[in-house]
């Protein structure tokens, strides 16, 4: 869902370093998945086409955070037609 981010803080040697992959448009995905070692940050189409990836080795990953996109809340009070009753 566009909106969707995960921050990644990765150990350089010298300190650390943050990463940050999004969803950058209506309809993508972020998703993360971890195999062998490394761990694979990827945005993804609603197709499954991959649109970009970070790879981190697992022993160098310090914290990743997953933040979901926010929803917007629901307009209150919005105007109703004279000819059409409300249905709450």
């Amino acid at each position: 869902m566009k909106g969707d981010r995960v921050e990644i803080v990765v150990d350089t040697g010298n300190g650390v370093q943050g990463y940050e992959i999004a969803a950058t448009k209506a309809g993508r995905r972020v998703d993360i998945s971890t195999s062998r070692g490394v761990v694979e940050v990827n945005e993804v189409t609603r197709t499954g086409q991959v649109v970009r990836t970070g790879r981190f080795m697992t022993t160098r990953v310090v914290a990743l955070v997953e933040h979901p996109a926010e929803e917007p809340e629901p307009k209150r009070g919005t105007r109703v037609p004279k000819d059409q009753g409300r249905l709450v």
